[in-house]
């Protein structure tokens, strides 16, 4: 396809600006004037807009086909929430009026929707405070970290450490070693969970916290929590959960009950704001009641007469973490979609996230190698390490799903997991959709027997098939040059 550079003809136009009547004067230093007219293209408005939508149709978006992405939770978000988002009374709004009039006069809307998701994510997981302001899961790992740091400070102790299984997120122990502790990686059992042996033997006055995703991103939940966060909190330790996979607990069990101490909640995965191609995201963070005095500034707080202000009297906040109160229109959402929803919607989530994963387990389980062969809760990993051995690879397999009409699974992590392909069905999707899109796994299977090549020569129906991906990635070309 074409750039829109290429199609240019000169002295072709789209539009037609009528000469400026008044005076023009620039305050701009001649220094600072441009000498020569920038060389855009010249184009119809026929052009630009078959271009454009032309571009559109190459898109993968949820909303066109099935997003199999493991840990991501890419599910189709309901379009009540955006045009919730979109009301001019939030969309209008300026950031800095919560400031103006006596604390939020203008934003009570706003502020009273904040302060109510915050109550509902600490019935969800059992915490007593929450900030919104954290703008992605990362970002709220590093929050807690630093919740973390200026608990143990508070303390008058000095940590050191901080616990990671094997199989957790990167960003986990990316955000303890921007906070300053030494990460210890604990290897997963047999079973798919933490060592619990290698765990305990790792438990010292040197750690500062443990970090854990439950369920983990193996799919599978951690059997030892109870177990492990005790163990944590008998050496002075706090216990850090991971939020990704949330959705697969929502309303049957909740962190705080298992022990843990600070939550962080990816609201774009489990409440329904996919965060295709980086973003929004929002991650906010809860903590158990003695550690709410380091939450960030400002706290959104009720008043007695019914009204919401903002409360930057916090002497041992962590302090500011994100400009203003966070990514609202994606709080916004989440406090549509749970209130769409209720409790027993919030619980069916999790029931059928559950049960759609181990309904494509059990089936792939029979053409590809299962490490952990247990009953999963949102998702599961595969190994193509067969496949591998017959001529083709994860990365082949992904491609291939690609000519199939299907986004690729999650590959090559956890890294535990050779040749892994991680897959995460969501709830939202219906057992004719997983149907066919196993039989494309199915039948990449069998081509792994029969022809290998064709896999390994996929994608064909791409504008781009396969690229020197390292080469793309530090050999960026991303400014045209005219010829």
């Amino acid at each position: 396809m074409k750039l829109i550079f290429e199609k240019s003809v000169s002295g072709r136009r789209g539009f037609s600006v009528s000469e400026c009547d008044v005076p023009v004067k620039s305050e701009l230093s001649a220094a600072y004037c441009r000498k020569v007219q920038p060389k855009l293209p010249e184009v119809s408005e026929l052009d630009v807009i078959r271009h454009y939508t032309n571009l559109s149709r190459l898109n993968y978006s949820v909303d066109t086909n099935f997003y199999p992405l493991g840990s991501c939770t890419m599910k189709y978000n309901p379009k009540f929430t955006e045009k919730i988002a979109k009301l001019d009374g939030f969309v209008e709004l300026h950031p800095l009026l919560p400031q103006l009039l006596g604390g939020g006069a203008l934003a009570q809307g706003s502020l009273e929707v904040i302060y109510r998701t915050e109550k509902f994510l600490c019935e969800i997981t059992g915490m007593s405070d929450f900030t919104m302001q954290p703008m992605a899961g990362a970002h709220g790992e590093l929050t807690g970290a630093m919740l973390i740091a200026a608990y143990h400070k508070q303390q008058g102790r000095q940590r050191k450490t901080v616990i990671v299984p094997d199989s957790s997120h990167g960003t986990n122990p990316a955000s303890a070693a921007i906070a300053g502790y030494e990460v210890v990686v604990i290897p997963t059992g047999k079973d798919g969970c933490m060592d619990l042996k290698q765990y305990k033997a790792k438990l010292n006055d040197d750690v500062a916290a443990v970090m854990l995703t439950c369920p983990n991103t193996l799919g599978l939940f951690e059997v030892n929590i109870r177990e492990i966060c005790d163990a944590a909190h008998a050496v002075g330790a706090l216990v850090y959960y991971d939020g990704a996979n949330l959705n697969a607990i929502l309303g049957k069990a909740r962190p705080g009950d298992m022990g843990f101490d600070i939550v962080h909640i990816n609201l774009h995965k489990t409440f329904a704001t996919p965060h295709g191609g980086g973003g929004p995201g929002a991650g906010p963070v809860g903590v158990r009641e003695d550690l709410a005095e380091f939450l960030p500034i400002p706290r959104v707080v009720a008043r007695s007469d019914g009204t919401f202000a903002l409360n930057y009297t916090k002497p041992k906040s962590i302090g500011y973490m994100a400009p203003f109160y966070g990514n609202f229109s994606v709080i916004l959402k989440t406090y549509a979609y749970i209130m769409f929803l209720g409790a027993n919607g919030l619980i069916q989530v999790s029931e059928y996230a559950v049960l759609n994963a181990n309904y494509c387990r059990q089936i792939l389980k029979k053409y590809y190698e299962l490490p952990y062969d247990r009953i999963c809760m949102h998702e599961f990993v595969l190994s193509a390490e067969k496949q591998k051995d017959q001529g083709a690879s994860a990365l082949d397999i992904a491609k291939y799903l690609i000519d199939c009409g299907y986004h690729p699974p999650t590959i090559y992590f956890p890294l535990i997991v050779h040749e892994a392909l991680m897959i995460e069905p969501t709830e939202t999707e219906s057992k004719e959709t997983l149907d066919a899109f196993m039989e494309k796994m199915i039948e990449a299977a069998q081509l792994c027997k029969d022809n290998p090549k064709e896999l390994k020569d996929a994608p064909v129906t791409m504008p781009i098939t396969r690229l020197d991906e390292t080469k793309a990635a530090r050999d960026l070309n991303l400014r045209w040059k005219p010829s």
